[in-house]
């Protein structure tokens, strides 16, 4: 039978938002946008690639810092509009040089930083 990408449900700009988690930690990492392309190209290169909003283009994650998402798993949650990239992770996830993007914690109405950049 297989799985269509087409059968995910795309917000108006034609995007699916995604969950970037490490397969061994289990951390959330990111999030990210995918067009159906993006979702074919990440399924058929086991390299995660998402779309870029603010650049109209795709990007491999990785192709310029090394820091790359190889795709263990790809999920789909129970409405079909949000997905999960279970991934193995190389170097940090975050474009700042930190391990993962939600790096910033308002527990108490307090914002405070989690992490430094890794070196």
């Amino acid at each position: 039978m297989g799985f269509d990408p087409a059968t995910l449900r795309y917000d108006a700009k034609g995007l699916i938002p995604v969950i970037a988690q490490d397969a061994e930690s289990h951390e959330v990492l990111m999030m990210a946008w995918m067009t159906q392309e993006a979702v074919e190209k990440t399924l058929e290169t086991r390299r995660v690639t998402y779309w870029s909003r603010s650049r109209a283009a795709f990007w491999v994650k990785g192709e310029t810092s090394g820091h790359t998402q190889e795709l263990v798993d790809l999920r789909v949650d129970c409405d079909r509009d949000t997905l999960l990239a279970i991934v193995r992770q190389v170097g940090p996830a975050c474009h700042t040089n930190r391990r993962v993007c939600f790096y910033t914690s308002v527990a108490g109405g307090d914002e405070v930083e989690l992490m430094s950049p890794e070196k």
